[in-house]
């Protein structure tokens, strides 16, 4: 079996790169021949990745959080957002965020993460591919395995990734939403599930949910199966900030898809558009922002092996 692990020494404030001996340990103690490559800055796990499956590798683990793990996943989707055939993907648990694992009922325990990567056969599991407007105004593809939303969630992106680490990832994210909701304001949209109409006003956040868990723990999407074929669309609607607070214990235990002003429905292909060009709803894709509205959506069936 050809192993390789992709580590994000900057993930969960240097406790990747500071847990580094500890893995090494754990993986000479099964005596496997792997490598470990370091990523040197933003976006450098995709290309990493992307090495591995020219190389032939047959599984590859991911050493960081949903934002390296993201970066990674870049590699199994081409120039057309298409799926491309890749290793076994597996991760070692260490970064701010960890809401994809939580999908799966996973921990941070270094030994049972290193069993799962080298012993686990796999479970396919589906690949979001996003089209949106990146920074410059330019579309661009990306993919994504746990959830992308847009409107608070954005702009919540940005500023937990402006902000301090150390939090930990609930803190961090919980403090971010805080700050996010002093500032923003809700944006009219049209969103379309499968061509037909879903969401037409404002919203304070959409998540397309391939996973159940996003911003440090908040279950949004409860009923989210990530081998379905399909996305779980919960919308935010048009909700104060008072009753944006009030949710907020409601959403971290997912008793919230019954609240009035939460509206969800199931599907394939989801598009999404602001009502005017000039209010923009920044993106939120597995803790990064690629950008904002226009959206579109796709679901990639089984297009990644995930060693759960």
């Amino acid at each position: 079996m050809s192993l390789r692990i992709i580590l994000n020494p900057r993930a969960g404030s240097g406790s990747a790169a500071r847990g580094l001996p500890r893995l090494k340990a754990a993986l000479d103690r099964r005596s496997l021949d792997y490598t470990i490559v370091e990523t040197q800055g933003p976006g450098d796990a995709s290309r990493l990745a992307r090495e591995a499956i020219a190389d032939g590798v047959e599984r590859l683990g991911v050493v960081g959080g949903d934002g390296t793990l993201n970066e990674a996943s870049q590699a199994y989707i081409d120039s057309q957002g298409e799926a491309v055939e890749g290793p076994k993907l597996g991760l070692i648990p260490f970064g701010t965020g960890g809401d994809f694992r939580k999908t799966f009922g996973l921990t941070r325990d270094l030994e049972a993460a290193v069993a799962r990567l080298i012993d686990s056969p796999g479970r396919p599991v589906d690949l979001g591919s996003l089209s949106v407007t990146n920074a410059d105004g330019e579309p661009s593809v990306e993919a994504f395995l746990n959830i992308t939303s847009f409107g608070i969630g954005g702009l919540t992106d940005q500023l937990v990734n402006a902000g301090p680490k150390w939090l930990g990832g609930k803190a961090a994210f919980l403090l971010g939403t805080v700050r996010a909701l002093a500032a923003y304001r809700n944006v009219p949209v049209t969103v379309a599930v499968d061509g037909k109409p879903f969401i037409e006003g404002p919203i304070l956040n959409v998540a397309i949910a391939n996973g159940q868990f996003f911003g440090g723990g908040m279950h949004i999407a409860p009923d989210a199966e990530p081998d379905d074929g399909l996305f779980d669309v919960v919308a935010l609607c048009d909700l104060t900030r008072a009753t944006a607070v009030g949710l907020t214990q409601r959403i971290y235990a997912g008793t919230h898809l019954t609240h009035g002003g939460v509206r969800h429905t199931r599907g394939k292909l989801v598009e999404a558009a602001p009502v005017f060009p000039f209010r923009h709803a920044l993106i939120d894709m597995d803790g990064e922002t690629p950008g904002r509205l226009p959206l579109t959506a796709r679901v990639l069936p089984g297009a990644v092996v995930f060693l759960a």
